[in-house]
């Protein structure tokens, strides 16, 4: 049963900091893409992308706002890469 349990809490640690850095890519390439930000598709990307951003979203101030997405969102994806990998291995040891 506890096998079980921590498979299943591991596979949605792994699908949600997954999914919280992929949203995270997903607005830096839209931005750099150029998307049309009025469009519903990036609107919602970026309301969702922002809060997931934690403190990264304007930890630098590149004059080229471009490079400031890039850096700031990019921070923001590989911290919950990173947390994900840190959490995962928590709850794996308790197997």
């Amino acid at each position: 049963m506890r096998t079980r349990v921590v498979g299943i809490v591991s596979g949605t640690i792994s699908w949600v900091g997954l999914a919280l850095a992929v949203v995270l890519v997903v607005h830096v390439v839209l931005t750099v893409g150029g998307a049309t930000p009025d469009n519903p598709i990036t609107s919602g990307v970026k309301a969702v992308a922002e809060p997931v951003a934690l403190a990264f979203k304007d930890l630098f101030a590149p004059a080229d706002a471009r490079l400031r997405v890039i850096v700031n969102f990019g921070l923001a994806a590989l911290f919950w890469l990173a947390v994900r990998a840190i959490v995962l291995k928590l709850v794996r040891r308790l197997n």
